[in-house]
């Protein structure tokens, strides 16, 4: 819509008219726009998508999201917020499409979720510290989803999540009644076990218990992170950023003596390793 001579407006379901050159929109003006392009004159990737179909994208909007709060980069957070609040804006139009829910419905909903969860600042109840607004807020979730066990909070946690911090959330949920190793040196004990474990299944090449061996070392670390208080995610991402910046220095040097690494030795590729920090 670059380089337009004169004002645009777009019919929208309700009759009311979309101005493509304003300088600001307002949220229901923003919902408008998203029922235009879900409408029969407007874009046939838009009218296609579905619920499950805009599955990954949800997911990879809110990543983006974390990735530029994570960067400290305000102007591109700003950006990837209307990115995920675009997800909700779907998913909410297609929903009052089908006559499941609305965006009114949605709004009511976190609101309601909101004052219900914050006593102490919309009723009268006292809290000392955001130790013990947490500690409410976990006892008026329980309550609200009708968790008599704390096996019915560990089925409610997301399988969506990512793979550690599921496993985090579950271990957290079994220490609260103790569940859980004594002490660091039991993970570690354990940890070292299960990898003594997995070196037999990999020389009787046994790939189903090689795979239930893997998932117990990774969910040993996760725990073994758990109780050293540091986060198994952000672990994981640092060291994933910090071999991305090593192999980019091993291949610069690689190319600065005019070879591929694709073409080196192990030794040769090992020694230029060793040289980049």
């Amino acid at each position: 819509m670059e380089n337009l001579e004169h004002d645009m407006v777009v019919e929208s379901s309700s009759n009311d008219k979309i101005d493509c050159n304003k300088n600001s929109y307002t949220f229901e003006e923003f919902m408008d726009i998203i029922r235009v392009l879900r409408s029969e004159q407007g874009c046939p990737w838009d009218r296609e998508q579905t619920h499950e179909s805009l599955r990954d994208c949800m997911l990879e909007e809110s990543y983006e999201a974390v990735d530029a709060i994570n960067k400290n980069d305000v102007e591109n957070l700003k950006e990837e917020l209307g990115d995920v609040l675009l997800q909700v804006a779907l998913h909410s139009v297609i929903a009052e499409e089908t006559k499941e829910f609305t965006i009114d419905q949605v709004t009511t909903d976190i609101s309601k979720k909101m004052i219900h969860r914050h006593p102490h600042v919309f009723l009268d109840a006292n809290v000392e510290n955001s130790r013990e607004v947490l500690k409410n807020w976990e006892a008026i979730k329980q309550e609200e989803k009708k968790e008599e066990t704390i096996s019915d909070g560990m089925l409610r946690v997301a399988q969506a999540l990512p793979a550690l911090i599921r496993a985090t959330k579950i271990q957290k949920k079994a220490a609260k009644v103790g569940v859980e190793a004594a002490n660091i040196q039991v993970v570690i004990d354990l940890l070292k076990s299960s990898i003594e474990e997995m070196e037999k299944q990999v020389e009787r090449n046994n790939n189903y218990h090689m795979e239930e061996e893997l998932g117990r070392i990774l969910f040993l670390i996760t725990d073994l992170s758990r109780k050293l208080g540091i986060n198994a995610e952000n672990s994981l991402t640092n060291a994933t950023d910090k071999f991305i910046n090593r192999f980019i220095g091993v291949e610069r040097l690689a190319e600065g003596e005019g070879k591929h690494l694709k073409d080196m030795s192990i030794d040769e590729q090992t020694a230029l390793w060793g040289r980049v920090i």
